[in-house]
């Protein structure tokens, strides 16, 4: 078997922004009046890096094209070729790329304008497969998300990734390299079908995280809630709406693979795809229940801060009811009575003890108070909760 290794660093790739919410929400829409199959990309952008995989049983070759002329070989032979177009290039790649693989002016508008929503387009000649794709980010604690376009036809495969520094991919490449499993003995179809389960269990790692984070957080939210917790909260519901969004779509394109009667679908791959489904729901049926749980923490989070701040009000209660009756008994001894006018007016005043036996008052009415307290449970505090694992 030959197989030639390439260096694919050197890839076009957008730079990831964080910051840029907008691109993990909204789908690309055309300016009012723009012709069909406008496409939309940077004037200077350089060509994108084309990889050619063609394989068969026997053989699996890896070669760099120089550009979209040169797969036109590959095309009606036997054997499957993987066209991978790493970027999205340029509109004079885009215009060779159209002729050489007959491609709709308006399958190329989906492929180039990103993102758009998933979906599966029949144009007989090859079936247009839009996919999104979600990883966790190596240098971040968010995920990666992009838009995969697949073209399938008879033999061939073409692949356009948007950001191609990042996929899931390589298990499937390395599979084709060794001759693993029985990729090499099917078609394009099938090849089509193991990328795109690569991307839906691209989706579980991502779900791991964010299971564990809302763990986390359940904890945080009932022990010590702070405006940063809030902050996490709405970050974790953000991204699973956005996941929610990808997903989705995902499925009911993958439903029309299997029941659509596409002649470049064989019976025996959708039999995969049934399991590709499956995984769908699996992935949605997550998301779901995470949803839920971060809209419950929410709740908790908002019952939290309230029962924190009854636990305020209640030591401030407390406080002013101990200080009442000190208060009351300086009031009264705090006032101008004359004792040479009448004995009824304040004896103790002209007491030798009278001054500690005012404290001593004071002290007694306090302790009293406290100890009631004490006992009716109010100095517990209900706000918190007590770590088990702690002794």
């Amino acid at each position: 078997m030959v197989y030639k290794g390439i260096n694919t660093s050197s890839a076009v790739a957008k730079p990831i922004n964080d910051d840029d919410d907008d691109s993990y929400v909204d789908y690309f829409y055309d300016d009012q009046g723009a012709l069909p199959g406008t496409l939309h990309l940077e004037p200077d952008a350089p060509p994108p890096e084309i990889v050619l995989i063609d394989y068969c049983e026997a053989t699996a070759t890896r070669s760099k094209l120089a550009n979209p002329q040169d797969a036109a070989a590959y095309l009606d032979t036997e054997s499957v070729s993987w066209v991978e177009l790493l970027g999205l290039g340029n509109k004079e790649t885009w215009q060779q790329m159209g002729e050489v693989f007959n491609l709709h002016l308006i399958a190329q508008e989906d492929v180039v304008n990103v993102p758009q929503r998933p979906k599966v387009v029949d144009y007989e000649e090859h079936l247009l497969i839009i996919a999104w794709m979600v990883m966790l980010h190596p240098k971040s604690e968010n995920f990666h998300k992009e838009q995969v376009s697949f073209i399938l036809g008879k033999h061939y495969l073409l692949t356009v990734q948007e950001e191609p520094e990042y996929d899931c991919f390589d298990p499937v490449r390395d599979r084709i390299r060794k001759g693993k499993g029985i990729i090499r003995k099917h078609g394009a179809d099938y090849l089509a079908y193991t990328l795109l389960d690569s991307i839906i269990d691209g989706f579980f790692p991502v779900l791991e995280v964010y299971g564990e984070r809302i763990e986390e957080l359940e904890d945080e939210v009932v022990a010590r809630p702070t405006r940063k917790t809030l902050e996490k909260i709405y970050k974790i519901r953000r991204d699973l709406l956005t996941l929610r969004r990808a997903i989705w779509p995902q499925r009911d394109a993958i439903n029309v693979l299997i029941r659509d009667s596409s002649h470049l679908i064989s019976p025996e791959v959708r039999i995969y795809l049934r399991d590709c489904y499956d995984h769908t729901v699996q992935v949605m049926d997550m998301v779901e229940t995470y949803r839920e749980l971060s809209s419950g923490l929410m709740d908790v989070y908002l019952s939290s801060m309230g029962n924190k701040m009854n636990e305020i009000m209640k030591l401030l209660t407390v406080m002013s009811s101990i200080f009442i009756p000190l208060t009351f008994v300086a009031g009264i001894y705090g006032m101008n009575f004359n004792t040479e006018k009448s004995p009824l007016n304040m004896p103790e005043l002209n007491w030798y003890l009278g001054y500690p036996l005012c404290l001593g008052l004071m002290a007694a009415s306090a302790s009293a108070l406290v100890y009631f307290f004490w006992r009716r449970g109010w100095f517990e505090n209900f706000s918190t909760v007590k770590d088990d694992s702690v002794k």
